[in-house]
């Protein structure tokens, strides 16, 4: 664990008591601080205890004497509703920060020849990807290399900092509208497109949000932006603009003049004077799609600029195994391959699985984000058969049946999975894919969207051992 030694003898309060909060928590105390953390939910606040949380209702507090609020990213501070502790931290001045600020403070607070390397990752889709590949690539060239934030462990429960070492965040807006320190020695803007904006209010403040990744940068860091989206194209020329960091353009649509492409699956890097084929990223199985190859340009590019051979980068991008969730193939049963792509919450993820497939068997819905599944409606030709499922799926089965797509309402996950298999089988198509893709947030029926990937798991697993079984059967008959 990082301990907080900036916050020594201040006065902090914590909310929101889940992974973040509670390594938060933890360790503002060890660093010294007076910590007061507490959570609106009973059962948070007993496991918080068991970890050694000091546990104090703030509601009984003497917000005065506050110098910071710690809020969970999760926990609104203005929209849609400001949470209760937030208001409290406004009426009284309270600075409201998250744990990646205080970890940027950590970082800042060392001598600049003892300060580890920081690589982050924003866009809206892909940053999960990216950020657990960008750690594979560092580990496999030898680097002592971590990944987390909004990924797998909080950031403060990440190992000490040392000189020499790589921490790979990944950063919402949620903690980056939070975070005003952090300095980044390589950040990475994949993408923008509507997303949170029940929480943001406009898109203008959704990317202001994104923006500050590029905060506290100087001439020695690098900015690596894909430019294949309009809005975070608009973002480079301004950048560009504006100077004051080397700047390097990702691109799978077109070569060029200055920055790393990809083109035809082969990934190229021409920010010197020289173009370089780095790798052939159709030999990478875990990275399929055109998404995947802006995800892989944009961590060679954060990569190579931190100065890591290119050749070694290449070999280890081809050697990624890819992360659960994101286009991930569970397995075969026969021709029948099942792809589980839970992490597509919404339309614009889910785009990039229906446009790397043909033949698909799409498993879709949940709590659907502002304008459904309208915007996947050029790509429905790939869909062989549409299986609905969760709150979403009379407003899917509206736009499905004006599109002509046949479909089902499933209801269910288990019963999507069983009948996408039944018509997969009995269809004859060649190489047919069930995806799970929904477009949608899974919070109807599912905790979280690892939750129901890992039931889309269970489900096809299920059908694939007994396949197996069968034909082993069959074969010793």
């Amino acid at each position: 664990m990082i301990k907080a030694a900036t916050f020594q003898g201040q006065k902090t309060a914590v909310f929101g008591l889940g992974r973040t909060g509670n390594t938060a928590a933890l360790s503002l105390a060890r660093g010294g601080a007076d910590v007061w953390a507490w959570d609106d939910n009973e059962a948070a606040r007993k496991a918080a205890k068991a970890q050694g949380v000091n546990v104090k209702d703030l509601s009984k507090a003497d917000w005065s004497d506050f110098n910071e609020l710690v809020l969970s990213p999760g926990v609104p501070h203005e929209l849609p509703k400001a949470h209760w502790t937030a208001a409290k931290a406004k009426t009284h001045g309270v600075p409201i920060i998250c744990d990646i600020e205080i970890f940027a403070r950590e970082v800042a607070a060392r001598p600049e020849h003892q300060r580890p390397k920081i690589i982050t990752i924003t866009g809206t889709n892909g940053k999960s990807t990216t950020t657990a590949l960008i750690g594979h690539i560092l580990k496999a060239c030898g680097k002592d290399a971590e990944i987390g934030g909004n990924i797998g462990r909080g950031v403060l429960d990440l190992d000490k900092m040392h000189a020499g070492k790589y921490y790979v965040l990944e950063l919402s807006s949620y903690q980056l509208e939070r975070t005003q320190s952090l300095r980044a020695n390589a950040a990475v803007f994949l993408n923008l497109s509507p997303d949170h904006l029940e929480r943001h209010g406009t898109m203008k403040a959704y990317e202001a949000a994104k923006l500050r990744i590029f905060d506290n940068q100087t001439h020695d860091d690098s900015a690596i932006i894909g430019v294949d989206n309009k809005e975070t194209k608009r973002l480079f020329s301004e950048l560009t603009a504006k100077n004051g960091r080397r700047i390097i353009p990702v691109s799978t649509k077109k070569s060029l003049g200055r920055g790393i492409s990809v083109m035809k699956g082969r990934l190229y890097c021409n920010v010197s004077s020289k173009c370089v084929e780095v790798c052939d990223l159709t030999h990478a199985k875990a990275l399929e799609g055109q998404h995947n190859h802006q995800n892989a340009a944009a961590a060679y590019a954060a990569t190579q600029s931190l100065g890591l051979d290119p050749k070694a980068i290449g070999e280890a991008i081809l050697s990624f195994p890819g992360l659960a969730h994101r286009m991930e193939t569970i397995g075969s049963a026969g021709p029948v391959r099942f792809v589980n792509d839970s992490k597509a919450t919404n339309a614009d993820a889910a785009m990039q699985a229906l446009k790397s497939y043909e033949n698909i068997y799409w498993i879709a819905g949940g709590v659907a984000k502002a304008g459904g599944i309208t915007p996947l409606e050029k790509h429905f030709p790939n869909i062989s058969k549409a299986y609905l499922i969760g709150e979403s799926s009379p407003e899917f089965h509206k736009t499905l049946t004006k599109k002509n797509v046949e479909h089902k309402i499933s209801g269910t996950l288990e019963k999507a999975v069983l009948c996408a298999t039944r018509d997969a089988m009995q269809s004859g198509i060649e190489n047919p894919i069930i995806l799970l893709s929904p477009a949608c947030a899974s919070f109807d029926q599912f905790k979280n969207f690892e939750t129901r990937g890992e039931a889309f798991r269970e489900h096809a697993s299920r059908i694939i051992d007994l396949f197996e079984q069968e034909k082993n059967r069959m074969s010793a008959a």
